[in-house]
């Protein structure tokens, strides 16, 4: 709990020795004394702020410099035009933070929800003779292969936690597709379907 400025030039005056030369009240001292409680009280309030500015949950003033940290934009961000909203901004900032890396289908689901999007992933296999008559033809290359399935220009809208500057609706897969070809292991091909 914050301290106000009379919580500080009490605690202040309490520290002031005791005698006629040193007035309590109206006097110089006392009005120094109250102009440095004033700032103290200011300088305490700031630290709650400062607290949430610690975590890139809810950090709004040093954002700029959580995103140069952490070298974002990154050119996904930039080819996706650099017009990405408060909320998208954010969700790339905790997805650096946080992404351990991975090549299973469950981390680029997980991957795309933290950006917004909702997908599946299927996978391909070589057509053996131990397959299903109904199993489809796919020769040895497409063992390599894997596709991301996935609305079609998917929708978001604003939120409570989006800046007032922030389009109310954006749409598009564009940085999905970027984020997903950087990260996909370099030897397999990924293809992108949407409905």
């Amino acid at each position: 709990m914050a301290l106000n400025a009379d919580d500080y030039r009490q605690q202040l005056q309490a520290l002031l020795p005791q005698g006629p030369a040193w007035p309590r009240e109206e006097s110089p001292v006392s009005r120094l004394l109250t102009g440095l409680a004033q700032e103290l009280a200011r300088v305490d309030g700031r630290v709650v702020t400062l607290l949430e500015e610690a975590d890139p949950r809810t950090t709004a003033e040093l954002f700029a410099d959580w995103e140069r940290v952490t070298d974002l934009p990154d050119e996904c961000a930039i080819a996706f035009g650099g017009d990405q909203t408060t909320a998208q901004r954010r969700a790339a900032l905790l997805g650096r933070l946080i992404n351990l890396g991975g090549q299973n289908a469950g981390f680029f689901v997980d991957l795309a929800a933290a950006l917004g999007y909702a997908i599946t992933v299927q996978d391909f296999t070589e057509h053996t003779v131990d397959d299903d008559v109904d199993h489809p033809l796919y020769g040895e290359a497409w063992a390599f292969a894997w596709q991301v399935n996935g609305v079609l220009n998917q929708v978001t809208e604003i939120t409570v936690d989006d800046s007032v500057d922030d389009p109310i609706a954006a749409w598009g897969s564009a940085l999905l597709e970027c984020v997903i070809e950087r990260l996909k292991p370099a030897h397999t091909t990924v293809l992108f379907s949407y409905t």
